[in-house]
């Protein structure tokens, strides 16, 4: 039997969740709370196999509650259950402990799967958070060479004369994002500005 524990701040999802999990003979539901500060109480005593964690909590925040849950008991295997899609919040729980990212609206019998996925040593994703993943990844691979590809295409916005955020909307990245790798890209060149960078990357053939 599967001890698992929910943490949900909404109370009809919470409940939903708790009676789809109580069906599954393999589960066993030892805490269902509505925040972060009344899963940390429980823990010690209810010690749970498996955590299904909102990322949106009053108080204490998803993330905390993963890292701290993780932390107590590092045997944990944790499954943030969110709406949320985007990088921050998908590496941040990654980072915080979670072994998997599931998004709400999932069909039942898809997260009962992906529990016991990630109770077996899998790490289940939403197939569109998986794939925005390896994309991330082989944006930011080696190409082989010096630069990773993505550098390679700023290093070529900057010599087209693009501004950041011209960049940033080109290659669907923030300007932060593309400040971020300029900087790199001048450190791995050992260039001085930008004119320096442009000339050594023709020299190297990275442009």
């Amino acid at each position: 039997m599967i001890r698992i524990a929910i943490v949900e701040d909404s109370t009809p999802l919470r409940e939903n969740l708790r009676l789809l999990l109580e069906g599954d003979p393999g589960f066993d539901v030892v805490a269902a709370c509505g925040d972060g500060e009344s899963l940390m109480l429980a823990l010690d005593t209810v010690r749970p196999d498996l955590l299904l964690c909102d990322l949106n909590l009053p108080g204490m925040s998803g993330l905390t509650v993963i890292a701290e849950a993780k932390a107590r008991l590092p045997g944990i295997e944790i499954l943030a259950h969110t709406i949320n899609e985007d990088r921050g919040h998908v590496f941040g729980a990654l980072r915080a402990g979670a072994t998997g990212y599931i998004l709400k609206g999932t069909r039942p019998a898809e997260l009962i799967d992906a529990l016991h996925t990630l109770r077996n040593g899998g790490a289940p994703m939403t197939p569109r958070i998986a794939r925005a993943l390896v994309r991330e990844f082989q944006a930011d691979a080696p190409t082989g060479e010096l630069l990773s590809r993505k550098e390679r295409d700023v290093l070529m916005a900057v010599q087209e004369g693009l501004t950041y955020k011209e960049t940033a909307v080109r290659l669907n990245i923030s300007p932060h994002t593309v400040h971020s790798h300029i900087k790199k890209i001048y450190e791995k060149l050992q260039a001085r500005d930008k004119q320096d960078a442009l000339v050594k990357a023709r020299r190297q053939g990275l442009i």
